[in-house]
């Protein structure tokens, strides 16, 4: 049974939910470097860290991120599924911007021997896949953390539509710079910081995660079509509810 994580010092969450609300109104409206620099160069220094797939157009926030402070802690979950293409993209990344402080969280070595023994559990339930893999992994990675940065935008799916900059997790605050940016203008930055791709974009995967449930996105179709294709299922649950549930519940 894993050990049940320490919570921060930062009020209760209606607290919490009443100021993200408030920071969403006073620095929502922001570029999205400048909602990386007030918020981790003032509101939350030493406090914060970002999030990274490493996936489709991670660069773009990494970036922006490595212009602001490159000692930044960057959480990377690798969930010992992902493409051998994306673990090769986290380390060029890493050196062309001079990232000092990538942190690796990996699944539960017990919780997998008892959960997913065979590494199979994608094949009958991605949602268990998903819990053991990405979310409790990842409720540990940010939970030295008061807030955090995501590569989160609102033209990504239906249900990140009305994706706000500033979001309340439980005592935590999920930071998401880009939520207001189109697919031109990930390309019009791409293309004036002559910043790396990810080789599999080449290939029709506009939405990255682990390989055995990741698939080429159809013409069309969201950038997230790709991502459990044929199912109900639209997040593996580190963006939803579930990741704080984690991070109070030692069941995993």
């Amino acid at each position: 049974m894993l050990a049940k994580p320490r919570q921060p010092d930062a009020g209760t969450e209606a607290q919490v939910l009443a100021e993200a609300v408030a920071l969403d109104a006073l620095y929502g409206h922001l570029s999205p470097v400048e909602v990386i620099a007030r918020t981790a160069t003032e509101r939350f220094v030493g406090e914060i860290a970002a999030v990274s797939s490493f996936g489709a157009d991670s660069a773009v926030l990494l970036h922006m991120i490595s212009e602001v402070d490159r000692k930044l802690p960057v959480i990377f979950l690798d969930t010992g599924k992902h493409f051998g293409e994306t673990l090769d993209y986290r380390d060029a990344l890493a050196a062309d911007f001079g990232l000092t402080d990538i942190r690796i969280v990996t699944p539960d070595e017990a919780a997998l021997a008892r959960i997913d023994p065979t590494g199979n559990l994608h094949q009958t339930s991605t949602d268990a896949c998903c819990d053991v893999r990405k979310v409790e992994p990842m409720a540990r990675g940010v939970e030295p953390f008061r807030a955090w940065f995501t590569g989160r935008k609102r033209f990504q799916a239906a249900t990140r539509a009305a994706l706000p900059v500033f979001e309340q997790v439980g005592p935590r605050f999920r930071i998401n710079p880009l939520a207001r940016w189109t697919t031109s203008d990930l390309a019009d930055y791409m293309r004036k910081h002559a910043l790396r791709e990810n080789p599999l974009v080449a290939y029709g995967y506009l939405s990255i995660g682990c390989f055995p449930c990741t698939q080429i996105v159809k013409p069309g179709e969201d950038a997230r079509s790709g991502r459990w294709a044929g199912q109900a299922k639209t997040e593996c649950g580190i963006h939803l509810s579930g990741l704080e549930q984690s991070l109070t519940d030692a069941s995993l």
